[in-house]
């Protein structure tokens, strides 16, 4: 087997690869928003930490 035959994937290649493109898109999509989200709430629990802690 060479490469030219692995990529060819056996003549599926041109259901597999964009299958793999579309997962791999999918999980930094997927770490991105994850990131996102979580500096929000950080964000958010720390503006509720600061107006917890200001007095009245």
């Amino acid at each position: 087997m060479n490469l030219s035959d692995f990529l060819a994937m056996g003549g599926y290649a041109a259901f597999v690869w964009p299958s793999f493109g579309l997962t791999l898109i999918m999980l930094i999509l997927n770490v991105r928003n994850a990131r996102r989200m979580h500096a929000l709430a950080r964000e958010h629990a720390l503006r509720r930490l600061d107006a917890a802690r200001k007095p009245t």
